[in-house]
């Protein structure tokens, strides 16, 4: 064979991406909303949806709230069904400005700088004629956290148009009942806007590791969760310690590996992790 030709046949070996970074999948992003939201607010005079901008002036549809100079405030949202795609922990981040309470003239005590995040699980869209007192009431939502803000805004800051955007990112699980979930923000006498909600999951890509192939894994139910990942051998390689795996932890790295495979004989390890028959090129 012309040596020309044999390089080219040499090269021409089938090549395993290797992925190492860890992948969030995310199921819900109001940033790329184009219509309204729709979520459904309780009672009719809370949380209003509104067509506005972020830092960078991008437009964005926002929900507000500012209620401060009445007292007992119990405003309610809630979201659109969210498929989780059976991830068992799901994280929510949270883009959103507080106006401070000491800048606001005459406010009462009740003003707040927090609000609170809850989720309920699922397998449908509650309906949208929830919408009485009995039933928020006693909204069977399960509690994630209470959020405050690192940095509120003032009025001068606000003219100024210097916004001070606050990011928080919570997560909550493990998840079983339903095939998904809504999640309720309850706001109780804040003056505040969610400029975004971003919905996601983490998971472990698919990987080859010690010629063996590994697929994509979702992260186990708490923070601290190992899930194990059983692998194969790849094309043209053989099992030498097993078991073989892998283990995914929770923020959605591999590790721990366990077991091999290597090359058969008559093939060759290629580009870390592909085995390619030998080469017999003069």
């Amino acid at each position: 064979m012309p040596t020309n030709l044999c390089r080219l046949e040499c090269l021409s070996v089938s090549a395993h991406r290797i992925l190492t970074h860890k992948q969030h999948k995310t199921v819900m992003d109001t940033r790329t909303a184009t219509a309204e939201l729709g979520w459904i607010s309780f009672p009719a005079n809370g949380w209003e949806e509104v067509s506005g901008y972020d830092e960078n002036l991008n437009t964005i549809r926002t929900y507000q709230v500012c209620n401060v100079f009445e007292p007992s405030q119990n405003n309610w949202l809630l979201t659109t069904y969210i498929d989780r795609r059976a991830a068992q922990r799901i994280y929510v981040e949270i883009r959103f400005t507080v106006r401070d309470c000491a800048s606001i003239p005459s406010v009462l005590g009740s003003c707040k700088e927090t609000f609170n995040l809850y989720y309920l699980e699922t397998d449908r869209t509650v309906s949208e004629s929830i919408k009485g007192v009995e039933y928020w009431a006693n909204a069977p939502f399960l509690k994630v956290d209470t959020i405050a803000a690192d940095e509120s805004f003032s009025q001068v800051d606000f003219g100024g148009r210097l916004m001070k955007v606050n990011t928080e990112v919570r997560s909550f699980g493990p998840l079983s009942k339903g095939k998904g979930f809504h999640l309720a923000f309850q706001d109780l006498g804040a003056c505040m806007s969610l400029l975004a909600v971003r919905v996601f999951y983490k998971k472990c890509p698919s990987i080859v590791q010690n010629f063996a192939y590994f697929p994509e894994t979702l992260t186990g139910a708490e923070s601290t969760s190992l899930v194990i990942a059983r692998g194969s051998c790849i094309p043209n390689a053989e099992e030498v310690d097993v078991p073989i795996k892998l283990y995914c932890n929770g923020d959605g790295e591999w590790m721990v590996p366990i077991g091999s495979c290597s090359c058969k004989a008559g093939y060759e390890p290629d580009n870390g992790n592909v085995c390619r028959g030998k080469s017999v090129c003069l």
